[in-house]
């Protein structure tokens, strides 16, 4: 045979590897020697969700893209053995599932807004696994942390039944949740840190097509986010063009960037904080911002490393990472890693994204856990 044909079986193979077999790759080369407990806060503006749908990687975006939701975290759930490692819990002898804890704040967002994005992720008539992954860790449930919790989700459960949707019996499970075991770094937030793995496996399990032919146009909901009365989150985008200025509307809703040296916070001196004009999210201090030279708000560090979300940007010919922030899901500007010590960071930020709480005013406005940052 000639070398243009082993050339090209040997570019198929390694294609093969790359693309078809993303988990097995995952589990060859980064196995684990276990899993850690995830600990819930006892915070009255947090509580917690955990849905078991297949593949926690396909459970994830969904949850983490609603307002209100503060993380979304792989794991499994609902076994019988300690710190379980992925390898284990695929088995099937550590009677666990793969799954995700949503931690939401209810003020913003309720629970059966969850139950509805739920839904339409998974095959409720599937007592087998989901779609291309098979065996009870991959079997679909609803693991409620409260009574209350517990009767909305029977509730929504009996009424999907009601609804005709399904040809077969809903059998998705609705358990007291256990202990959740945070499953290994490399599996969180796949979808982000291994985008084409993730969009190969997704194509090709069944999964998209399942649901679109379930719930066709009603697949995507809008979600019913309350008025806390405090933030600007429940307002639609339409609302948001009316409330906010052109740049700022540009800025945080279109990922616009402003002009440099021409902006509100670039060369701005005063001690506070800045939190996300959207949410109210406390995001950067004036302690860790310097002048880094290029016209916007730079900072070394964001104050909340929890509030705020990086993501992939391969606009503009090249390939930076965006910030964005967690909860009010505003684009807030980029992080190079260009920055002074001691992170080597720069976090340059849109000044119309941001608004600035003066030290002065953090305690009546409900940011008193920063004062210290000043004393």
């Amino acid at each position: 045979m000639s070398k243009k044909f082993w050339g090209l079986l040997l570019v198929i193979a390694c294609l093969a590897a790359y693309f078809f077999i993303p988990k097995m790759y995952a589990t060859v080369t980064q196995k684990s020697v276990g899993s850690m407990p995830y600990e819930l806060e006892e915070n009255e503006n947090i509580s917690y969700a955990t849905f078991a749908g297949g593949c926690f990687w396909c459970m994830e975006p969904p949850f983490e893209k609603l307002p209100g939701v503060y993380e979304v975290v792989s794991g499994y759930t609902s076994g019988n053995v300690e710190n379980p490692a992925y390898n284990e819990v695929t088995t099937g002898e550590t009677g666990h599932v793969e799954a995700v804890i949503v931690s939401y704040n209810p003020d913003v967002i309720n629970y059966e807004t969850l139950l509805d994005v739920f839904w339409r992720q998974v095959d409720p008539t599937d007592d087998k696994g989901q779609f291309v992954d098979r065996g009870t860790p991959y079997q679909s449930g609803i693991f409620y942390h409260s009574e209350d919790q517990k009767q909305l989700a029977e509730k929504s459960r009996e009424a999907l039944s009601a609804s005709g949707r399904f040809d077969q019996p809903i059998v998705t499970e609705i358990k007291a949740a256990k202990t959740f075991y945070i499953a290994e770094d490399y599996h969180q937030d796949y979808y982000l840190k291994n985008p084409v793995r993730y969009d190969f496996y997704r194509d090709n399990s069944g999964r998209d097509d399942f649901l679109d032919k379930a719930w066709g146009d009603d697949r995507n909901i809008t979600p019913q986010v309350e008025d806390d009365g405090t933030t600007l989150l429940h307002l639609s985008k339409d609302e948001l063009r009316s409330v906010l200025t052109a740049e700022q509307y540009y800025v945080t809703q279109e990922d616009g960037t402003e002009e440099p040296f021409n902006n509100e916070y670039w060369d701005f001196e005063g001690e506070g904080i800045y939190v996300d004009l959207i949410s109210g999210e406390a995001l950067f201090s004036s302690t860790d911002k310097y002048d880094s030279g290029t016209g916007w708000p730079s900072f070394t560090k964001p104050l909340v490393p929890e509030n705020i979300v990086e993501l992939e940007d391969r606009s503009f010919f090249s390939v930076r990472t965006e910030i964005r922030s967690k909860l009010g899901n505003a684009h807030l500007g980029h992080v190079f890693d260009d920055g002074p010590e001691p992170t080597g960071l720069r976090y340059c930020m849109n000044s119309a994204a941001l608004r600035f709480v003066p030290k002065e005013q953090l305690e009546a406005e409900g940011y008193g856990e920063f004062l210290e940052l000043f004393e």
